[in-house]
């Protein structure tokens, strides 16, 4: 039988470190492991040695640049989200973001990054916030499921030979998924109603009950914010094509990137294999206007990177300032 006895101090902070190692440690072991068995990397460092050095450290340092403006706007997005529950300073939300992309890249689907992030709220507060989190990834959804299942119905009617009455079903399908997005989104409190209709999760309600306090001009702002940083990752993309591969059609090249983004967040994985799908899909996507596979897998590599894998180097160092253990005063 378990002591109801509650933890002493020292024995706390003992049980944090362990676990703030343990997850540092594990986070790290998946980086090196999968970084240094990533060819396309290595790829990428062949391709730019034949592009002028000054012209590809420029671009370098711009999409490393985007990368933390895609973050701030996250920070910023996820202070908005949960000042309702629990008011949080600049340098806190930006901890809490980074802590959870530590935690996202080696958990299913990126879930632990909830865990991660609702770790720097209270402990009472950390519920409602994994909801409210869910608002702000559910937006940045919403963009990817718009945005691709039009590519979609563009790419079918493009380059598949299909009868004219398919190619105007399957636009027909894809505005009317594109639009319940937008319709689910705009009514997010139905999800607070439908938990409280099942009663097996009617104990888990009150921490619904956030949902209710999104207006409609507040879900436009958040959705507004995930379009800038939807904006920003697609740009990474154009910008590195743009130099390394400047024969590709850009029109094309953006509606497949949208069409990656889609694919991408259907499938289910872990952020640390999340390169191994990118680079699949990529390199099938864009074998439709280039050659240039090892190209367009080496610049997935590349932002797979820059966008995932070294903000959880950062965030692992910010790991280390949450305690996962707390005492009955917290």
């Amino acid at each position: 039988m378990l002591s109801k006895n509650p933890l002493t101090k020292t024995q706390r902070k003992y049980l944090n470190l362990l676990i703030k190692i343990g997850i540092v440690a594990l986070a790290m072991w998946f980086v090196v492991d999968k970084v240094n068995n990533q060819k396309n990397l290595r790829e990428f460092q062949h391709l730019v040695g034949q592009i002028d050095p000054f012209t590809i450290r420029t671009v370098l340092v711009v999409v490393v640049l985007m990368m933390f403006l895609n973050w701030f706007l996250e920070v910023v997005k996820w202070r908005f989200l949960s000042r309702r529950i629990e008011k949080l300073g600049l340098w806190t939300a930006v901890k809490s973001v980074f802590c959870g992309l530590t935690w996202a890249i080696f958990t299913p689907n990126r879930i632990g990054e909830y865990g991660g992030r609702v770790m720097l709220l209270k402990p009472e507060n950390r519920a409602s916030g994994a909801v409210a989190m869910g608002v702000g990834l559910f937006a940045q959804l919403v963009l990817t499921s718009v945005f691709g299942a039009l590519s979609i119905a563009w790419f079918v009617t493009k380059f598949i030979d299909t009868p004219t009455s398919v190619d105007f079903g399957i636009w027909l399908l894809a505005i009317i998924y594109a639009l319940a997005f937008l319709v689910l989104y705009f009514n997010v409190s139905w999800v607070d109603y439908l938990v409280g209709r099942i009663k097996f999760l009617r104990k888990i309600k009150p921490f619904f009950a956030v949902l209710e306090d999104f207006t409609v001009k507040e879900l436009a702002y958040v959705l507004w914010l995930s379009a800038c940083r939807f904006a920003i990752f697609t740009s990474q993309y154009i910008i590195l094509m743009l130099v390394i591969l400047p024969e590709l059609p850009l029109v094309s090249m953006v509606l497949m990137i949208f069409i990656m983004f889609f694919i991408q967040s259907a499938v289910p994985s872990l952020d640390i294999f999340d390169f191994s799908v990118r680079s699949f899909v990529a390199s099938n996507l864009y074998a439709y206007i280039t050659t240039q596979e090892i190209a367009v897998m080496a610049i997935v590599s590349l932002v797979w990177f820059v966008n995932l894998i070294f903000p959880a180097i950062i965030g692992a160092f910010f790991v280390f300032n949450v305690n996962y253990i707390s005492d009955s005063k917290s």
